[in-house]
This record gives C-alpha cells, sequence and structure tokens, in this order.
C-alpha cells in the first residue's frame, strides 16, 4: 500500500472519530495497536500472511484489542480486513498518528545521542525547543545511537540537524578523497 493510501483511510478513520465525537478514544486505540506492532513481529507476520483466512486475523485483532479497543476502531478493522487492507494496518496506524499531532497541533522532537541524557538534560531541551520556535505541544522522545560516537541527531518537522562526531568524521573523510593535493601526495 502506498503512504498516500494509507494517509487516506487514515483521514478517514479521523473524520469518522470527529463525527462521533471519539477522536480521544480512536487515537488512544491507535498508540495501542502501534506499540502492539512495535513489540511483536508475528502480530505484523499475521496481518501481511496471505495464507493466513481473514476471518482468522480479524479474530486475532479482537483478541490482542480486547477491550482496550473501542467500537468505532473495532468496526474499522473490521473493514480493512472485509477490502483485504489488514496487511498496511502499521502504516495506516502511522499516517493516523501523524494527522491526529497535526489537528492538536503536536510536534514530535526526536532527540539521538551517543549516550543516554539525563531527564534533566531532556526537560531543558524540550523547553529550550518550544521556546525558541514558539510551539506550544512538544512530543519529546530521546534515543541513543552509540554509532554517532559523540554529539547528537535532532530531527523535527521532517528536518534534521547532525552535530554528530560520526558526521563530522565522515565530512573529514570526504574532504580528504576530495582534495586534488592529497590525492597526489598518496600517488606518490
Amino acid at each position: 500500500m502506498s503512504v498516500r493510501l494509507a494517509g487516506r483511510y487514515a483521514k478517514a478513520l479521523i473524520d469518522l472519530a470527529v463525527e462521533n465525537n471519539s477522536l480521544e478514544q480512536v487515537y488512544q486505540d491507535m498508540l495501542y495497536y502501534q506499540q502492539v506492532c512495535r513489540v511483536s513481529r508475528d502480530f505484523v507476520t499475521v496481518l501481511v500472511s496471505p495464507v493466513i483466512n481473514p476471518d482468522k486475523k480479524l479474530k486475532i485483532l479482537e483478541k490482542v484489542g480486547g477491550t482496550h479497543v473501542g467500537p468505532l476502531t473495532a468496526a474499522f478493522l473490521s473493514l480493512l480486513v472485509r477490502k483485504g487492507r489488514e496487511p498496511e494496518f502499521p502504516e495506516i496506524i502511522d499516517a493516523f498518528t501523524e494527522q491526529y499531532n497535526t489537528i492538536k497541533g503536536i510536534h514530535k522532537v526526536k532527540l539521538t545521542t551517543a549516550v543516554a541524557v539525563g531527564e534533566g538534560v531532556e526537560a531543558i531541551l524540550k523547553e529550550k525547543i518550544q521556546k525558541d520556535l514558539s510551539l506550544d505541544k512538544v512530543e519529546f522522545e530521546a534515543a541513543v545511537n552509540g554509532n554517532l560516537i559523540g554529539g547528537f541527531t535532532l530531527e523535527f518537522d521532517g528536518k534534521m540537524v547532525d552535530a554528530s562526531v560520526a558526521r563530522d568524521l565522515a565530512d573529514i573523510r570526504r574532504q580528504f578523497t576530495q582534495n586534488v593535493f592529497v590525492s597526489k601526495i598518496f600517488k606518490q
């Protein structure tokens, strides 16, 4: 499924949820299923499997949802399975949460560092970002990636600031390989 089609399904669900005054409930349902998709590869594998009967998939979705999922989300999942779109459910969830954040004015910010930073540093960064960019609502996420070596990357609204040591080293390597004088030195 294309991102565009996932966006259409998400938009339809958002519109229906708004119409039924259950946007927050459906959003919580989507967050629940998003977490299930992240922690269970088996769940996602079941959704994409052409071997598993659609009725069986719907029963699995209902079982996993249990009491966590509202009636609107359950009806939407039933529709997805009837239309054969259940393999795209993870992409629809992502599109739904992006559209929800846009509606609510929530900006996602992700800080990735080489080593974990303390909660105090996270709070200071979140406050600074909110203040400097005049944002009301910021959803802040911190991650650790040792491959950065040092420094950080900051992702925000589809943009990324890369102030990592790994990037600096890659830039230096590229400068040396493209430098005419250095290449002549190594030829001798």
